[in-house]
């Protein structure tokens, strides 16, 4: 017998539930290590609650590069998407060492959908 209420992918389409869950996973791996989505938690990096909308080095608490202050941009999907792809020609100077990016351009749009989704209403 299955109850289907007790599902956590009761309501969820199947395949936006595994889009979800696909980029936390690719976040976890690519991500995690340094940053959080909980709002306050800062670690190695800045935590990314609500980071869609934020302009870019100003997160207060948190002790951002010269370059990551000065960048002069907004957090978007587009910005996103283009930092994590290659992080030094966005913002060279970041503190976002050793990490140089991530070339699939499929993981990145998983990774910006999961961060939208986590951090839009917390």
């Amino acid at each position: 017998m299955t109850c289907t209420l007790l599902s956590p992918s009761y309501g969820q389409e199947p395949a936006r539930q595994g889009a979800a869950e696909s980029g936390q996973l690719l976040y976890n791996n690519a991500c995690r290590t340094c940053h959080t989505t909980k709002e306050g938690d800062n670690r190695l990096g800045p935590n990314l609650h609500k980071i869609i909308g934020r302009k870019a080095g100003s997160l207060s608490g948190y002790g951002y590069s010269a370059a990551m202050k000065e960048a002069g941009f907004v957090w978007n999907e587009e910005n996103l998407d283009r930092f994590i792809a290659n992080p030094d020609e966005v913002v060279p100077g970041h503190n976002m060492k050793p990490y140089g990016g991530l070339a699939s351009a499929e993981e990145r749009t998983r990774i910006v959908s999961f961060l939208r989704s986590a951090t839009s209403g917390q």
